[in-house]
């Protein structure tokens, strides 16, 4: 018969092999969200009655491990009930009731149509500049696309077939990379230069140009912004440096059939790609160690809400590397 004791050895052996969310529950102080989540999510209906809902930073914390391993709400309720190292990142025992995939749902649904979500990872971004994690010495500018499966509009009268209506998303739209078609939205991410850590974001459909997007994630305290060769153009360039009297511009140049860069060109698109590359970095890790950038969601308000928290999971993870150096 297995004993707590037995429960206690595992999770031992589990720390010693290297587990990760432990390392997150360490680094992050989950209570300073409880008043932000009660703020977004504060009801006018106080009526009693009803089953209790589940503590808001439990939800919360479930949200992250679900942004940090892509994983669906079945999947997770089934992955929470199963695996020893998310009980203890959620601070659950054994018996403890776990919420189910509708519950979890519920409350991606409540938090995306508030429209709020962006403000749980703008504090934690002031937390890690409060504690100087993010340094301002550079910011890195780009662009990355949050897949949606392809599909196209039903012939049949919505009456007909709703439940195949509901599966279309027609906020998302398409855009071409590497000679690829991609549909779905667009992650526009500022990043700082020297940690990797994301500093702001938006969320566009795949159709919005990156440059134009620019000044939507760069303020006043970006003064030294570094880019790739989408961001480059007149009416784009005096938008960067609207953002900031003492704006400094490096941004990749290359040869378009208009434009043949000289050597001090090259030397200097070598120098810029040395420092731009570091955010490919960020998607690449969103990419192979996050699950991936499929989005199962339908709609620009509910995809908004999963970038987000994904964008600010990733935040937490990259913290917790950087203060264990």
């Amino acid at each position: 018969m297995k004993t707590f004791f037995d429960i206690e050895n595992r999770l031992q052996r589990l720390s010693d092999m290297g587990d990760a969310l432990l390392k997150l529950n360490t680094t992050v102080n989950w209570e300073d969200f409880r008043d932000a989540l009660e703020n977004i999510l504060k009801t006018i209906d106080n009526r009693a009655g009803g089953r209790q809902s589940f503590d808001k930073v439990l939800m919360f914390k479930i949200l992250i491990l679900q942004s940090l391993y892509n994983i669906s709400d079945d999947n997770l309720e089934f992955q929470i009930n199963d695996r020893l190292t998310f009980q203890r990142f959620l601070k659950l025992d054994i018996g403890d009731k776990v919420p189910d995939a509708k519950t979890i749902w519920l409350f991606k649904e409540r938090l995306a149509k508030s429209g709020r979500e962006k403000e749980l990872f703008d504090m934690y971004a002031i937390h890690l500049e409060n504690i100087g994690l993010v340094t301002k010495s550079g910011s890195i500018i780009d662009a990355t696309v949050f897949e949606r499966p392809k599909q196209k509009a039903s012939e049949k009268p919505k009456s007909e077939n709703t439940h195949a209506e509901r599966q279309i998303d027609r906020d998302a739209n398409f855009t071409r990379k590497y000679n690829k078609n991609f549909h779905g939205y667009k992650n526009h991410v500022n990043a700082d230069a020297s940690t990797k850590l994301i500093t702001n974001f938006s969320v566009t459909p795949a159709s919005r140009h990156d440059g134009k997007e620019a000044p939507n994630i760069l303020d006043s305290s970006d003064t030294c912004v570094y880019a790739d060769a989408a961001y480059r153009g007149k009416h784009i360039e005096a938008a960067i440096i609207s953002k900031s009297t003492q704006m400094q511009l490096n941004i990749i140049r290359k040869h378009d059939g208009f434009f043949e860069p000289t050597e001090y060109y090259k030397i200097e698109n070598s120098r810029i790609s040395k420092i731009r590359e570091r955010i490919e970095h960020i998607f690449g890790h969103m990419a192979k160690a996050m699950g991936g950038k499929t989005l199962r969601c339908v709609g620009l308000t509910r995809s908004r809400m999963a970038i987000t928290f994904k964008n600010l999971a990733y935040n937490m993870y990259r913290t917790g590397y950087l203060l264990s150096r």
